[in-house]
């Protein structure tokens, strides 16, 4: 495997990804334009193994998918799968979830991902997850970063995705710890 086929469409996603597989020998490639995968999984889990294995059987190539989001224990979990489909944009989708958490003193939640790797038949070869615990604050701050970043604070770090330098929300983040364990077993699968 030397190729790997990334289950988006969206270039920034492969260089987000291409910067955890840095220091492997694989190159990343975007699906096909025109293959559409529906995401009909009921956990995150399910959705990048759905993701990966699709694209792995329609290429005929291994293929790699994550699935991502945030989940707020005092919203039993919401709005989890649905995280990029609670509002038409990024400020549209943080205002709807402050508005539902109110004044709810348990603004505890957790950023997941979900990391699956798919070998051509569209058998799942690897899967990995990654939790970044937090919680929501009751305005946005800073300006990096995308989607909830604004309002997800990390109290070890003591500022929110948003305020963090890139490399450090590279390495703490949900992502990048699903991309820290799941390297040494994709290391040992290119070297077999």
């Amino acid at each position: 495997m030397s190729r790997l086929i990334v289950a988006t469409g969206n270039p920034g996603k492969l260089q987000e990804m291409q910067a955890y597989l840095t220091d492997l020998d694989v190159e990343l490639v975007l699906k096909p334009k025109d293959l559409e995968i529906d995401e009909t999984g009921d956990t995150f889990a399910e959705n990048a193994a759905l993701k990966a294995s699709e694209v792995a059987r329609a290429t005929g190539e291994w293929a790699i998918a994550d699935d991502s989001g945030l989940m707020v224990d005092a919203l039993d979990g919401a709005p989890g799968i649905f995280s990029s489909r609670y509002g038409r944009t990024d400020t549209e989708r943080i205002e709807r979830l402050l508005s539902e958490l109110g004044n709810e003193l348990d603004r505890q939640a957790q950023f997941v991902c979900v990391v699956a790797i798919a070998r051509p038949d569209g058998a799942i070869a690897l899967q990995s997850e990654g939790v970044c615990p937090g919680e929501i604050l009751h305005a946005p701050r800073g300006t990096g970063g995308f989607g909830y970043d604004p309002v997800f604070y990390v109290p070890e770090q003591r500022m929110t995705f948003a305020e963090m330098p890139p490399e450090m929300k590279h390495e703490i983040s949900h992502r990048g710890r699903a991309f820290i364990s799941l390297m040494p077993q994709l290391k040992a699968l290119l070297s077999a």
